[in-house]
């Protein structure tokens, strides 16, 4: 039983229908011989259920195929959108972290600007205070040796103190 099985009985129908004589006096109606056209189409329902029922299942897993199609997509789809939140949950939370981590950096930079200002500050402070400690010992130093020079020699006039800048001293 196959399509042009059924095609072929339709279309002897067709044929018995065109070559059928008028009636007279009926206009379009004519006469057929009903034994032949009943086992016809007795035949073409006979095999039309078969094809039918095929026809009918490939339109079922037609269907069937379609609705899993469908379902897979929206699972795609569903599964993709649930990715692209997380993705850009993922991102803010890099921005934000990034955005903190650069503040942190500024801060710090700062930081360090102040704390290397406050050291420079402080150790010249410090060399200062060094310096005049030191020019002070080197000026009582050096009045202490004029006096011992003048108890020393008192003949001898007092020699002239080194500049403060001269760091060297005289041998006794």
């Amino acid at each position: 039983m196959n399509e042009h099985d059924i095609e072929n009985l339709i279309s002897t129908l067709y044929e018995m229908v065109q070559d059928a004589k008028g009636v007279p006096f009926s206009g379009d109606k004519c006469a057929l011989e009903r034994e032949r056209v009943l086992d016809l189409l007795d035949e073409i329902s006979n095999r039309l259920p078969g094809e039918l029922k095929q026809a009918k299942t490939i339109v079922e897993s037609r269907s069937e195929l379609i609705n899993s199609a469908k379902r897979e997509a929206e699972t795609i789809l569903k599964d993709a959108k649930a990715q692209a939140r997380q993705l850009v949950t993922q991102e803010a939370i890099y921005s934000e972290a990034k955005a903190q981590a650069n503040e942190m950096v500024r801060a710090a930079q700062q930081k360090i600007k102040e704390l290397k200002q406050v050291t420079n500050d402080y150790v010249d402070n410090s060399l200062r205070t060094t310096e005049e400690t030191i020019a002070e010992a080197l000026s009582t130093i050096r009045d202490s040796r004029s006096r011992f020079h003048g108890l020393v020699s008192p003949q001898q006039a007092p020699q002239q103190p080194q500049p403060q800048d001269s760091p060297i001293i005289e041998d006794i």
